[in-house]
């Protein structure tokens, strides 16, 4: 009976990563890229034991502990510094992928009608969700073979072969115990966007409890899994326990969700679903209103993210002086400006990665509208009174109020937090200015997708290789030496980067200019190409 349930299930696999074949490898490579880079550039920044001393000081406040978790400060060497400050970081993304994935294939598969199609072939009932599951873990299998040896290649003398693996074998085991989260949910749930949002709220609460507990009871931080992962101690006394107990509690989920899938019926969930409103509102009934209630809670989840986000950065800036003074590798990535403090040096280097995280969730905004194409929906819409211009135009305003709102929360938080540590005070002036400078060039890539969308709408997600190009070149462009040229094909590249750059509006207004250009042409392009049905 268990082989019929489990009937191709290797053949299924086998179609996955063929669906797959070039999300898995780009997830990979975009994690072992990260993973592999930084250990490399601490190496030329931290070069001595005593600048990986200074650093180990600006780490030992309850506010960085929140972020990264706790370490043994007292032997920060270059691989304690790496796990310290990447591990915990990289594992939540890595969680992220296993959610992505493993919704994707199951419960979205399902809302959408295809797995009815393939329950009509000669396969087990429960074969697809473990070929999903058996997919996703090779995938994470990968990722920590990948990485770990890599790191180890790497030849620096603190990353031996054993904390090595033990850092690739973190991140493959938060990716498979949150595979078995996903897919336990994606039974519970009766909706794929449900099973992504209880997934990601599974892996938020976790960084949330280990951040607090880490801070002020280390023994309850054991009840978070993302705590498992600071607990193996990587390239310090190498724990493997914590990862062999997230492993383990991986295998109880599969089977917890291979339990529910069997008693359960197709195309239903064990949450009730909420009933609905009898008559819909007004607002409702419009284009643009229907759009902001589908993005509804994304759009308060990043909100609440990138407040959070901005807070964390401006509660270490109190520390800056104390280090900067300390590390003259670390000045490199700085512009010395005479008449400007260290802090508000600093201050340009932040709101590069405040604006391109603020960037996210406005240009997922507008791919929304992607996504509802691909889902056939849009064409009931535009079947009735309602224009491709309008359509369209209410997801670029979204998206525009959007970019703006989330730009502004982050930066509200590092001020809040900023003035609450730094001696004197930050301006509210200087820190909004310096931020507003780079919504011009956000606008820039959310018309890009507008342009993506009406031209070439099978190549909307390549937004997201210029987003994460614009971060690589201009976040570590300093440190490796990037030419300007390089930094300047991105529209981020050409923001003044106040408060240690004379302001100019010349370039703002340009930016502005092909955002309009570029939207533009986007409208018209919609406007004339067929639309999926």
């Amino acid at each position: 009976m268990a082989g019929n349930h489990l009937a191709k299930t290797a053949f299924l696999s086998k179609f996955i990563f063929r669906l797959d074949r070039l999300r898995i490898p780009i997830w990979i490579l975009a994690l072992t890229f990260f993973t592999i880079i930084v250990p490399t550039a601490f190496t030329g920044l931290y070069s001595s034991q005593q600048e990986r001393d200074a650093m180990a000081q600006t780490m030992a406040n309850p506010a960085m502990t929140a972020m990264t978790g706790p370490a043994d400060l007292s032997n920060y060497t270059v691989g304690v510094m790496t796990a310290h400050q990447m591990l915990l970081m990289t594992a939540a993304v890595t969680g992220l992928m296993s959610i992505l994935l493993v919704a994707r294939h199951t419960r979205a598969d399902e809302e959408d009608g295809r797995l009815e199609l393939l329950r009509s072939l000669p396969v087990g009932r429960l074969s697809y969700l473990n070929a999903t599951l058996l997919t996703v873990s090779a995938a994470c299998i990968g990722l920590a073979l990948i990485n770990g040896f890599g790191l180890y290649a790497l030849g620096i003398e603190s990353m031996d072969l054993e904390g090595s693996l033990l850092y690739g074998a973190a991140l493959g085991a938060a990716g498979i115990f949150f595979a078995g989260v996903t897919a336990v949910f994606a039974q519970a749930s009766d909706s794929s966007r449900g099973t992504i949002g209880y997934s990601i709220a599974v892996l938020l609460i976790s960084y949330l409890f280990r951040a607090i507990t880490d801070i002020s009871n280390e023994s309850l931080s054991w009840l978070s899994p993302l705590a498992w992962v600071t607990k193996a101690e990587v390239y310090d006394s190498n724990n493997w326990w914590p990862i062999v107990l997230m492993a383990a509690a991986a295998i109880v989920l599969f089977a917890v969700a291979n339990y529910l899938n069997a008693i359960r019926d197709l195309d239903r969930g064990f949450f009730p679903s909420m009933p609905g409103k009898k008559y819909a509102s007004r607002f409702l009934q419009s284009p643009i209103g229907l759009a902001l209630r589908l993005q509804r809670t994304g759009i308060i989840s990043w909100a609440i993210g990138m407040f959070v986000l901005g807070a964390s950065y401006g509660s270490v800036l109190g520390d800056l002086e104390s280090f900067f003074a300390d590390n003259e590798a670390m000045k490199q990535l700085l512009k010395p400006t005479e008449g400007v403090t260290l802090v508000e040096q600093f201050i340009p280097m932040l709101m590069i990665v405040i604006s391109l995280m603020a960037t996210i969730p406005p240009v997922m905004a507008m791919n929304k509208l992607r996504g509802e194409e691909k889902k056939e929906r849009i064409v009931h819409l535009l079947s009735r009174a309602v224009s491709r211009t309008k359509l369209l135009g209410s997801y670029f305003v979204i998206s525009v109020i959007n970019g703006f709102l989330m730009l502004s929360l982050a930066t509200l938080g590092l001020w809040s937090a900023g003035t609450a540590v730094v001696e004197g005070g930050l301006s509210f002036d200087m820190i909004f200015g310096a931020a507003l400078s780079y919504y011009p060039a956000m606008l820039v890539m959310i018309s890009l997708a507008v342009f993506l969308i009406g031209f070439l709408p099978k190549f909307t997600g390549f937004i997201w290789l210029y987003v994460l190009y614009s971060f690589i070149v201009l976040y570590l462009g300093g440190l490796f030496q990037f030419s300007d040229w390089i930094g300047s094909l991105s529209p981020f590249g050409h923001v003044p980067q106040a408060p240690i750059e004379e302001f100019s509006i010349v370039p703002l207004l340009l930016l502005c200019l092909a955002a309009g250009v570029l939207a533009l042409a986007g409208f018209i392009g919609f406007n004339r190409r067929d639309i999926e049905h």
